[in-house]
């Protein structure tokens, strides 16, 4: 079938009367040129051609093939890459586990003297007996597939009680007797009701989800009632007097960052005074803390050095202590930034505004964030936990309750407020979430601000985490038991009542890990071996992924850990459940305080850089009192250091549990449980990794 295209006026190459080219069929068989008439000679002429049309499409195939092609070449390259890797890899890992081993170093070497040892041994006995009983009853089982397939009954009565096989047989009967009557039934009660605490939590976890998106959808956010003009008229606009608290103890690696960062802070110097609140016991951090404030004095700053030679309360006391100087009266707000902690300049200007034409308002918070979150695998878990943690939780419930857990650092206080709660108590080792309670139970109202962040460091080793964790864990269960007399007797309303005892304390604080801990690590492995019993998929697999799912959400770059931070958090419940545990029977190791090990890393801006390039002529050592006191002191510290050198460590807990959920796939795996099978060995081989401190910092 022929076809006509536009016309267009055209000259031939060698000159000549213009023609109008007219095609009857795309392959040419016919062309036909005719001259055009003087009518036409103002009009278009467009030639195509299915043969023009066809190679540009044959090119372009070529080119996406080609293309096609590089992309598959780099991604094999890439893949050989990463297969080269796993040899090498495997083999250093087999080394770390060999060396790990062959040291011997146990996370019981080196307790503090207020650990009680005796409830740990019994906590880890428990679990050795399920570890042997679960060895003791895969053997048993494998036997059985092998004789009957499983197929045993226990109101058998065909037993051969005169050979070695009869009297087997007779033993598993009553075996799975036992089992269905006596076992199962209690089992599967506890099963159910930690399914139940299981649901509640995560439909909490999804409403807080809910109304962090209905906050992102409206754009709310707390707004000040400051200008940028009241801000920028200098000591005329709205300076109220400041008072900034830098609380440490040995804090060697971080000092001067965080000094020097709060040094820089952007407020009128006469409004503003610089505690450095130093408990150190290591005389040479003191004099190197005291020698950082001398230096900053001598640049202008308001900025005083306190130290205390008895260290009673730990964080709470020193903070107390500071409180009770009689010059704190003529400030108005107080500012605590723990000794890793680098705000930028404008964290006041972004802080404090929110007080103004706001009575009632008596905690501004800000958002963490962190120096070294890809610093390793540990660091990148922590970073979606407390991700989650501001962006979700503390969010709000700043917005749409006015109340959450002070975090104890990065916070602005109203002076009055700490003064009408009653100032810091050393009842505690959660002497941050204490004040918050109290304050709210008398009526103020607190502010959280998502967008001002204060960096910091995240613990880089699995020891320090792991003692950060059980002081996170145990103090709000100290807490709840001295707290909820004064929460029933409090003139608030019902609903905060409830929040605050159901929704704050027992939902978030204890039944959590509470769940995890039973639910995961004791009842799941315990049903493979009593299979009456049963975890159903969906609350094994789908509900804790769709979970994990939500929480990765406020760090979306965290994706690809999705499976290891679940099983990490599972992982984490043992340390969390014995804190729990801990906390809410008053035991020994409640009241312990360890300071987290910091590393000393530096945001990209590093503060305390930029204040030495402004002022060079200032060099640290002008202000040393006696030098050789300071050689021999820095030796007698390099001795002490030597024989406490870092090393890691191995976690029996999580040993013991690692082998009671490998031994459970196995016998997982025997029974064709599906899904049950790789959840118990990917969590068993978590708990192995864990155990033999493989996450985190590695020390040679």
């Amino acid at each position: 079938m022929g076809w006509w295209g536009k016309k267009k006026k055209d000259t031939l190459r060698g000159g000549g009367t213009p023609v109008v080219v007219k095609m009857e069929n795309p392959n040419f068989s016919m062309v036909e040129l005719e001259a055009p008439s003087d009518d036409d000679e103002e009009q278009d002429f467009l030639i195509t051609t299915t043969t023009t049309s066809s190679n540009n499409n044959n090119k372009r195939r070529n080119k996406n093939a080609k293309q096609l092609t590089w992309v598959l070449l780099l991604k094999a390259h890439r893949a050989a890459g990463c297969l080269a890797s796993l040899p090498p890899a495997l083999l250093n890992l087999a080394a770390a586990v060999k060396r790990r081993v062959s040291s011997g170093r146990t996370d019981t070497d080196n307790e503090t003297i207020n650990e009680n040892r005796t409830v740990k041994a019994r906590f880890y006995s428990c679990i050795k007996v399920f570890l042997f009983l679960s060895v003791l009853l895969l053997c048993f089982e494998v036997a059985a597939y092998y004789y009957k397939g499983w197929h045993f009954s226990p109101y058998d009565l065909k037993i051969e009680y005169f050979s070695v096989k009869g009297v087997f047989d007779w033993v598993y009967s009553r075996w799975v007797l036992v089992r269905v009557e006596y076992l199962a039934p209690p089992l599967q009660f506890l099963a159910n009701v930690c399914i139940l605490m299981f649901i509640v939590q995560s439909l909490d976890r999804l409403v807080l989800c809910l109304g962090c998106f209905w906050i992102k959808f409206k754009k709310i956010k707390p707004v000040a009632k400051v200008t940028d003009a009241d801000l920028e008229s200098g000591d005329k606009g709205f300076f109220p007097m400041v008072l900034v608290q830098i609380p440490m103890c040995n804090e060697k690696e971080v000092y001067q960052q965080s000094i020097g960062a709060v040094c820089n802070l952007d407020w009128p110097k006469s409004k503003i005074l610089i505690q450095v609140l130093d408990d150190s016991d290591d005389i040479t951090t003191q004099s190197l803390i005291n020698e950082e404030v001398e230096k900053w004095q001598r640049e202008g700053v308001n900025i005083v050095y306190r130290h205390r030679v008895i260290r009673e309360g730990y964080k709470a006391g020193n903070l107390k202590s500071a409180m009770n100087c009689s010059y704190v009266k003529d400030y108005e707000f107080v500012v605590i930034f723990d000794a890793d902690f680098q705000p930028t300049p404008d964290f006041l200007k972004r802080t404090v505004p929110h007080f103004k034409d706001n009575d009632e308002l008596g905690l501004v918070q800000a958002r963490w964030s962190f120096v070294n979150k890809d610093e390793n695998l540990l660091t990148r878990l922590q970073n979606i936990n407390l991700a989650f943690h501001f962006e979700v939780e503390q969010q709000v419930n700043g917005i749409f309750i006015n109340f959450f857990g002070f975090n104890g650092t990065a916070g602005v206080w109203r002076i009055k407020t700490l003064e009408d709660a009653g100032g810091w108590l050393e009842r505690t080792t959660v002497e941050d979430m204490d004040i918050a309670v109290r304050a709210h139970l008398h009526g103020w109202k607190f502010i959280f601000l998502n967008d001002v962040e204060c960096q910091c460091e995240l613990p880089e080793s699995y020891e320090a985490y792991r003692k950060q964790q059980h002081r996170w864990h145990s103090g709000p269960m100290q807490l709840f038991r001295l707290c909820l007399p004064d929460i029933i007797r409090a003139k608030i309303s019902l609903w905060k009542k409830f929040n605050m005892i159901f929704l704050f304390f027992l939902l978030r604080k204890l039944i959590l890990p509470f769940y995890s801990f039973t639910l995961f690590c004791i009842i799941l492995p315990m049903t493979m071996f009593v299979p009456e019993a049963d975890l159903p998929a969906w609350v094994v697999c789908y509900i804790p992924f769709t979970m994990s799912f939500l929480n990765i959400l406020p760090a979306p770059k965290s994706f690809p850990f999705i499976v290891p931070y679940l099983l990490f958090e599972n992982t984490m419940s043992v340390t969390k459940f014995n804190a729990m545990i801990s906390g809410l029977f008053q035991l020994g190791s409640a009241y312990e305080w360890v300071v987290t090990k910091k590393s000393g890393r530096s945001s990209e801006g590093d503060l305390v850089a930029l204040v030495n390039e402004k002022s060079p002529k200032h060099q640290r050592g002008a202000s040393v009192p006696d030098l050789e006191e300071m050689k021999e002191e820095i030796q007698r510290q390099e001795k002490k250091a030597s024989k406490k050198k870092k090393h890691n460590r191995i976690y029996m807990k999580e040993l013991a549990l690692a082998f009671l959920l490998l031994t459970a796939s196995a016998r997982s795996l025997l029974s064709a449980q599906g899904i049950h099978f790789y959840f118990l060995l990917f969590q068993g081989i978590s708990f192995l990794l864990v155990g033999l401190d493989l996450i985190g910092e590695q020390v040679d």
